[in-house]
């Protein structure tokens, strides 16, 4: 078996377990072809994880629990506020609303710890919520996803971006592998997007969110 097949048969291994078990605390990755390939598949798990459930908070809740990010596995919201963004004209149709519907915008950070495992910008429409729930909203730092909970809202995935690949394109068919090198494996900032529009139980369009993981949700063992 020649090394790409290995590293490739020990990626959906590492996706396995990462599914079904805790993964115990780690050093940080280290820059060689083994852990380029874990940390792989790690975040292939996890997009695939966030693509199957309609909350991300909750996602990222059971992610920092089986990957002991924390002692504490509760996610929570920090918004950022003094910041507002308009939605762009074209999501109006996407949320099927009007040029005169008002649309509120949500920044918040979501922690595990001392973790900032996600960025998320959100434009939700007021109208299509509770009174209740536009309070917690305006007034709390309650991540987005458990305060509109009672609305039995899906999510539809509109994209899903892996902004860094450890692998180059193609290494499986032989494209160049990098070189091994001493010391930790450097990770940028931003490693996964998503874009998604939330949907009530009765299939009405109320958010658009833009969410953007940081390289913390790989990092294992750095408590």
């Amino acid at each position: 078996m020649d090394s790409r097949a290995f590293f490739a048969a020990g990626s959906l291994a590492v996706m396995a377990a990462a599914s079904s078990a805790p993964v115990a605390a780690r050093e940080a990755f280290t820059d060689d072809l083994a852990s380029r390939t874990q940390a792989l598949a790690l975040l292939q798990t996890l997009n695939a994880d966030l693509l199957s459930h309609p909350s991300a908070t909750l996602t990222l809740e059971r992610w920092c629990g089986d990957h002991a990010l924390a002692g504490d596995a509760t996610i929570v919201a920090h918004r950022v506020k003094g910041q507002d963004k308009p939605l762009p004209a074209a999501d109006r149709q996407t949320l099927g609303i009007g040029p005169d519907e008002p649309v509120r915008y949500r920044r918040v950070q979501l922690t595990c710890g001392e973790h900032v495992l996600s960025e998320a910008d959100n434009w939700y429409v007021p109208s299509r919520l509770t009174p209740e729930m536009n309070q917690a909203l305006d007034t709390t730092d309650q991540p987005f996803g458990k305060v509109v909970q009672p609305l039995h809202f899906r999510r539809q995935t509109i994209s899903a971006d892996l902004l860094w690949t450890p692998l180059p394109k193609g290494w499986e068919m032989g494209a160049p592998l990098p070189a091994n090198h001493a010391g930790p494996l450097s990770i940028p900032h931003d490693v996964l997007r998503h874009r998604a529009v939330l949907y009530t139980g009765t299939n009405q369009p109320f958010s658009l969110v833009v969410e953007t993981y940081t390289a913390e949700v790989l990092a294992f063992g750095k408590r």
